[in-house]
């Protein structure tokens, strides 16, 4: 019989007892352990169902010293993180994965540089099993903090910093961002645009170097004309101003590679406000392909991720890198960094 709402909380012994095995038989059946035979097993799940016992959360993490829980750590604002869709949509993925595996997801933000301290403070006392990382900046101390809490860490986005150690390579997942712009460039030098600017993400941050590596790519050069490059920060209104500073010093632009769609909507904002016609005097291309492509005016061509993807894959490649065991397998092949595709999308702005 399943105990009443108000009644005592089932105990393991009561388990035991029903099951007619030993306390110890039903700790290790309830926590995972091994050397258990599939019928005892089964005995002790059923004794478990029908007197309706929850293990103690606490109890538990001694006896597995694991905690079930992941930190998500954002290394932006939480204005920034639930302004851009991009983050909803890696979060998305990652809880998902998540719960699939009944782990719990503790998500951290930094917004001063006094957070990193309370970040490493609670990574290394042991609060949660592993993180994962991402909008990383190049002088970041949170790989540092990971590494020396020994902490098994899965980055979002190519690592930019170096390692203070020899140990294994640091785990991460990331888009083909140098191929991905080389497709945007390409596609606008195919349409006939010779003025092409570009609108990058904070240099700081890989994804914003490896964009802007791969417009040079695409141009042929690695010192394009600098009235042409700006820097929109990732965001849609650093994007309006990045826009109008590339107008001011280069009116004679004919397309602009925007490396975020929230950073091109500002874009066109701008142009809007010029007076300039997309695409027939500026063709604009983004990059993400999420909402703000499908909202723009004109619908936007992007370079597609799949963010939600991507999220995905973060947490599964740290779940398997939580299996007993595995953590010191890190540099195995199955457990290699993961880059995903990038592919053109062409709609009516470019």
């Amino acid at each position: 019989m399943v105990s009443e709402p108000n009644g005592p909380r089932p105990t393991l012994e009561a388990v035991a007892a029903r099951a007619g095995v030993s306390r110890a038989t039903v700790s290790r059946v309830v926590n995972g352990g091994a050397g258990v035979r599939a019928a005892v097993q089964e005995r002790v799940r059923q004794a478990v169902t029908e007197l309706g016992y929850v293990p103690n959360s606490a109890a538990r993490s001694l006896v597995t010293r694991r905690t079930g829980a992941v930190a998500v750590v954002i290394a932006e604002p939480e204005t920034r993180v639930f302004s851009d869709p991009f983050f909803g949509r890696q979060l998305r993925g990652i809880s998902r994965e998540l719960a699939a595996a009944d782990t719990q997801l503790l998500l951290m933000f930094v917004e001063h540089r006094a957070d990193y301290d309370r970040i490493g403070r609670y990574l290394s006392a042991g609060h949660v099993d592993g993180a994962l990382m991402f909008s990383l900046h190049r002088d970041d101390p949170l790989p540092a903090m990971a590494e020396r809490a020994g902490l098994p860490t899965v980055y979002g986005g190519r690592p930019g910093w170096a390692s203070g150690s020899q140990g294994p390579r640091p785990l991460y997942v990331d888009t083909d961002n140098r191929g991905g712009a080389r497709q945007a460039v390409r596609h606008l030098l195919g349409r006939g645009r010779r003025r092409i600017a570009v609108i990058t993400g904070p240099l700081d941050q890989t994804s914003a170097v490896d964009r802007l590596d791969g417009y040079r790519d695409a141009l042929g050069t690695a010192e394009p004309d600098p009235r042409l490059i700006a820097d929109g920060g990732f965001t849609a209104a650093g994007g309006e101003r990045a826009m109008a500073g590339l107008l001011d010093a280069a009116p004679d632009l004919d397309a602009v590679f925007v490396c975020s769609d929230l950073m091109a909507n500002g874009a066109l904002r701008t142009l809007r406000a010029r007076g300039r016609r997309v695409p027939e005097e500026v063709a604009v291309v983004g990059y993400d392909d999420l909402e703000p492509a499908a909202w723009a005016d004109p619908p936007l061509t992007t370079v597609r991720q799949d963010v939600e993807e991507m999220g995905r894959l973060m947490a599964r490649l740290l779940l398997r890198l939580l299996e007993p065991g595995r953590a010191a397998e890190a540099d195995a092949v199955e457990l290699a960094p993961v880059i995903t595709e990038a592919r053109l999308v062409v709609r009516e702005s470019g």
